[in-house]
């Protein structure tokens, strides 16, 4: 009887509390639910770092190598990182979002949930808060460690940092909206991981995270242009990459502002259609 009580505290929002309110309580139980659980940690969390260091030992063996013809030989790690961190934005928001709200939705939850003064502006206020914290802390973590341990130069001017910021920003709100939209795909809960994970594999593979992006047809690079992984890459690339790197871009040039266009309509269209597809079990809220 305890234990039944216990849970209800913990699962039910309170009452008579602001959205913003309830939003925020909802993002500290997501938080420790994110972290509870052993296989999200790996392959949203952690995934990204262990790419890093594994395509660091791999290529960083024999010293710094050129990303591509006429640019500067910096560390592999270097070359990754930018990619790396695009990753993670995809991985906390997009995937983690739609496999677990599909799975929220096929065991119940979001039909109690329903039941309760949590709004669905509330609902995504908590994850979107949930992604934030988990996505800072594993950019962190990604930059320290290759920082500390493969000797990444870091940027040095508040410039790099502030572009840095505002796009890990978008990319990250963006992601997770987007998340929460295709989050309505699988049939089942079950089915949520089968659905998902291919289609962020096949944007991490065409957008630059694990193949230079510079080295695609360019057919595919147009066609990857289309999604939003592609601009997260490039502008991660303007922030930890030497500037010569940006003749190796579309128009041989880093263009902050086509990124943060493509960003800003991404964002919004992930609003929209997360707005227009989310249902509490089958109804809108």
């Amino acid at each position: 009887m305890t234990a039944t009580a216990t849970r209800v505290r913990t699962t039910s929002p309170p009452r008579r509390r602001t959205a913003l309110t309830l939003g925020l309580w909802r993002a500290r139980f997501e938080i420790l639910q994110y972290f509870r659980s052993g296989d999200t940690l790996f392959f949203t969390f952690l995934f990204p770092v262990f790419m890093l260091a594994l395509f660091s030992t791999i290529f960083g063996g024999e010293g710094d190598i050129a990303g591509g013809a006429g640019v500067s030989a910096v560390p592999a790690a270097q070359l990754y990182l930018p990619g790396m961190l695009a990753a993670g934005l995809l991985l906390s928001g997009f995937q983690n979002l739609a496999v677990d709200i599909a799975m929220e939705r096929s065991d119940g939850t979001l039909k109690r949930l329903g039941g309760t003064p949590l709004s669905p502006v509330s609902y995504f206020t908590g994850k979107i808060a949930q992604v934030l914290a988990t996505g800072t802390l594993q950019a962190t973590i990604l930059i320290a460690v290759a920082a500390l341990v493969f000797d990444v130069p870091l940027p040095s001017t508040a410039e790099a940092w502030a572009t840095f910021a505002w796009i890990y920003v978008l990319g990250l709100i963006g992601s997770a909206l987007l998340g929460i939209a295709v989050s309505a795909l699988p049939r089942s809960g079950r089915s949520a991981t089968a659905v998902v994970v291919p289609i962020a594999l096949l944007l991490q593979f065409t957008s630059g995270v694990y193949l230079f992006f510079w080295l695609l047809p360019e057919w595919l690079q147009n066609v990857a242009s289309a999604f939003p992984l592609v601009w997260m890459a490039r502008g991660m690339r303007s922030v930890f990459l030497p500037a010569d790197y940006a003749t190796l871009e579309t128009g041989g040039e880093w263009n902050h502002g086509w990124i943060a266009i493509a960003l800003i309509g991404w964002l919004v269209i992930g609003l929209i259609a997360s707005r227009v597809t989310f249902r509490w079990n089958g109804r809108d809220a």
